[in-house]
Order: structure tokens, then sequence, then C-alpha cells
């Protein structure tokens, strides 16, 4: 797909998260999207002239908003919780069920879309490892491949240093980041900032990238295609 000329409409889920909101301010930069639907289960107060809002208190519900997530050209997945004191029954529920259950229906609506699914460094592809949380995130990657988007990208990423401006940030995360010029140069391929994150989004459908597991350094790669 070539980018001159190209309007994307696109869907972002976890906009109340850092990553969802990182991932927003670039799309509502970017020239290329002309529309984004965030799709949340509550309220995020923003107004832009891109910007649409679907709440939806259920993802496992949404007979009722259906054609609010029709006509669009890609999801940027970036809903998601830690795993920190969750045990795994419920852990599955939220990142896998509730994922691939959207996931299934934005299929159902829009065949051609690009799904990127954000999951995290170090997941176990092959479901069977000790950490739990690596092998629910790996069980829902193999998931959203046997899906039927035109595309599913996976990314990976590992530490992003937020996007000024940005609210919804962990406090540690504020901390670490005043670290990040040293990380960037002595770990190039372990840090991102949440700007490399949301462009490689909009660049992996503008552009395409041959891997569809993109780990930190792809991220880093497509960012500046």
């Amino acid at each position: 797909m070539g980018t001159e000329g190209t309007k994307l409409k696109v869907i972002i889920t976890g906009a109340t998260g850092m990553v969802g909101e990182g991932v927003l301010f670039e799309c509502l930069e970017h020239p290329a999207i002309e529309q984004v639907l965030i799709v949340n289960r509550k309220h995020y107060d923003a107004k832009h002239p891109k910007l649409k809002e679907c709440i939806v208190p259920d993802f496992l519900n949404l007979d009722a908003v259906t054609s609010q997530l029709t006509g669009y050209d890609a999801c940027f997945y970036c809903a998601g919780v830690s795993s920190s004191g969750m045990n795994e029954s419920d852990y599955n529920h939220i990142i896998y069920d509730i994922t691939v259950h959207f996931a299934d229906k934005l299929a159902s609506l829009n065949p051609p879309m690009i799904f990127n699914y954000v999951s995290g460094a170090l997941t176990d592809s092959s479901e069977k490892g000790r950490i739990m949380w690596a092998r629910v995130k790996g069980k829902t990657e193999n998931a959203l491949f046997r899906s039927a988007f035109k595309k599913v990208y996976i990314f990976r990423p590992g530490f992003m240093k937020p996007t000024p401006g940005q609210q919804n940030i962990k406090s540690y995360y504020k901390i670490i980041g005043s670290l990040y010029p040293l990380m960037r140069l002595l770990l190039p391929n372990q840090v991102s900032t949440m700007g490399d994150v949301g462009l490689a989004m909009i660049n992996s459908v503008l552009k395409g990238y041959p891997k569809q597991v993109l780990e930190i350094k792809d991220i880093n790669s497509l960012a500046k295609a």
C-alpha cells in the first residue's frame, strides 16, 4: 500500500492507558489518518476534529455498537492489564477471551482490516513456558494469527518513553523516563518512545513490514520507515 494520498480510518482500544494514549497522540497528528475511533469502557477526555469515541462497558457484548465499528482500515489494540496479583484464569479472561472476541467481531465487520496487537517483549509463543503472563500473551497472539483479518501484526515493546502531554503514565515510568537518553545510548534495541510505537503501527498499515511479530528493534526500524 502506498503512502501518498492514503487516508486511513483507525480504531484504537486502551486510550485510557499509557500505550493506547501514546498511539492515539501519533494518530491524531499523522496526515494519513483521517479518523480515529477510540473504543473504551470509560470516557477519555479529549477533543479533536479526527476523534470519535465509542463507550463499550462490556467488550464481550458488542451487538449494540456494530454499526460504529464498521468501515475502518485498521485496529490498534492497546488495551490490557498487568498480570501483577492476578491468577491465570482472570488474566486469561481479560487478555485472551476479551481480545479474541473483539478481534473476531471486527474481522467479521471489516474483512480488509489490518489488526495490530500490543503484546510484550519475552512473550511465549509456545504457550508452555513457566511465566504465566507470557503464556497467555502467546496464546492470544497465536489466536489472532488464525483470525480472518487481511493482516495481523504483533507488537512486542519493552520500555517506552511517554510522549509529552500524556496523562495516563505509571509513576515508575516517570522515574525511569529520566534515564531514557542513557538507556537509548547503551541499549538501543531494548527501548522505544511511545512516538516510535505509534508511528510503527501507522507505518505497518501504510507500508507493511516483512515480519508479523515485531520485537523492539523492528518497532524502532519501522517507525523510521
